[in-house]
């Protein structure tokens, strides 16, 4: 009896997560928010699991720890968003995007797709997404061109991200691990995540012409606009708090929202100080408590009820039994990795690796084994086939509001094509080594 109630909440998980992924794919044509759908769908597997197993209390120690590793991804979420926020209202951005003056689509998508790339590696994909979807709502008017940058840039943001040990957090824990060693992880990656962004890249120079419209500047009513001085204050000190996360890390060893919460702080403090003696109604909307207002709330709960469900997911046992189910039947770590990359691109791709680091022992796969190198470029860059795939697909779906069948339609393909090109590459380069 209780193994029959054990085996229908594990499937009636399964549905209720399928029915909310659903949700929240269909979004605009359902006209509810994908916040809404998440939070519901995290919250019902909990309440399953619950009813399912019974132990309510090791649950609720076991959700306290999950949603430990959740609050520091938001809260670094949260801290990043308002940086970047913060030097946006100062108009910082302005200083770097009157520099770029090419309006060319084609040319203007191989620039900032190679920025992005090349920064994720040095910041996080998720970081870097977010500062630059704040600079492409300075350069381009037209949504769906807007939309088509952003697609490009979570293939850049998660590409640069996989073959850095920094630059995605799959990677970090993989590098944390043993599993892998950062100059190796450069050294064989760095090829496989090229191809995965040039092949996008060469899409869309055959399928994306014309020139882009930048939006007109304008100054708020009644606000003074933000003297050169200021301008360039506020972007080196965003800059510097948030490249400066990873040197935070590995000075300190705490996380990485300790370090953005440390620079939001200073900043804080300074543009306070700068504003002091300004009246209410001339720099009110560059305070940090008016920008606060603008971060996109509806995201970050999204982001909680998504990473909610997923923990539920793991809990019941459905990420392992996947696992398991790929290596008894796909036996190859090529044809493994691939499904792993893919299903990332569905659930978030942590639990997915943390499963495989505990199904997979080092004496099986011994540290810099090409099963991890593998493992961490699927990982990194599946996500980009969907949006909600990875951190990097979130922040700029929230800050920009990009529709999931959009990027379904639109984005997808060039993403696979890329993914796929990686693997080959990779194959091609190492295939034979242990």
């Amino acid at each position: 009896m209780a193994l029959s109630i054990l085996v229908a909440m594990y499937l009636l998980i399964g549905l209720v997560f399928v029915i909310g992924y659903l949700a929240i794919a269909l979004e605009h044509p359902l006209h509810i928010n994908k916040a809404a759908s998440a939070l519901i769908t995290g919250v019902l597997v909990w309440v399953l699991l619950v009813l399912g197993m019974g132990d309510a209390h090791e649950l609720v120690h076991r959700l306290s720890e999950h949603l430990g590793e959740i609050a520091a991804i938001l809260f670094f979420l949260m801290g990043a968003m308002t940086v970047v926020e913060l030097v946006d209202a100062h108009e910082g951005f302005r200083i770097i995007t009157d520099r770029i003056t090419g309006t060319n689509k084609v040319g203007l998508l191989w620039v900032l797709s190679f920025i992005t790339f090349f920064l994720s590696a040095a910041l996080d994909n998720m970081t870097t997404a977010i500062v630059m979807c704040a600079l492409l709502r300075k350069l381009i008017k037209d949504k769906h061109d807007l939309w088509t940058f952003a697609g490009m840039v979570i293939i850049a943001a998660n590409a640069g991200g996989a073959w850095s040990p920094i630059g995605d957090v799959t990677t970090i824990m993989l590098w944390i691990g043993g599993q892998v060693t950062s100059a190796n992880i450069i050294l064989k990656l760095i090829g496989p995540s090229l191809v995965c962004l040039v092949l996008p890249l060469l899409w869309f120079t055959f399928t994306f012409r014309g020139t882009i419209q930048r939006p007109e500047v304008q100054a708020e009513q009644g606000h003074k606009s933000v003297s050169k001085g200021k301008q360039q204050l506020v972007l080196a000190l965003g800059l510097i708090a948030l490249l400066g996360v990873p040197l935070f890390k590995s000075v300190t060893h705490l996380p990485p929202y300790m370090g953005v919460l440390l620079g939001l702080g200073i900043l804080w403090v300074v543009t306070e100080l700068m504003h002091m003696r300004s009246l209410e109604s001339e720099a009110g909307h560059l305070r940090v408590t008016a920008v606060l207002r603008r971060i996109d709330v509806p995201s970050v709960l999204f982001f909680l009820g998504i990473l909610t469900a997923v923990a539920g997911l793991q809990e019941a046992g459905h990420l392992t039994d996947m696992a398991h189910f790929l290596d008894a039947n796909l036996g190859s770590i090529y044809a493994v990795n691939t499904v792993i990359g893919l299903l990332s691109a569905v659930v978030d791709n942590v639990p997915l690796v943390a499963a495989a680091m505990g199904m997979y022992p080092m004496e099986q796969f011994p540290a810099d084994h090409p099963f991890w190198e593998l493992l961490a470029y699927c990982a990194g860059t599946g996500g980009s086939i969907l949006i909600i795939g990875s951190a990097a697909g979130v922040a700029a779906m929230g800050i920009l509001g990009i529709d999931f069948i959009w990027y379904l339609r639109r984005i997808a393909f060039p993403a696979a094509l890329g993914y796929a090109g990686g693997i080959v590459v990779f194959w091609l380069l190492w295939h034979g080594q242990h």
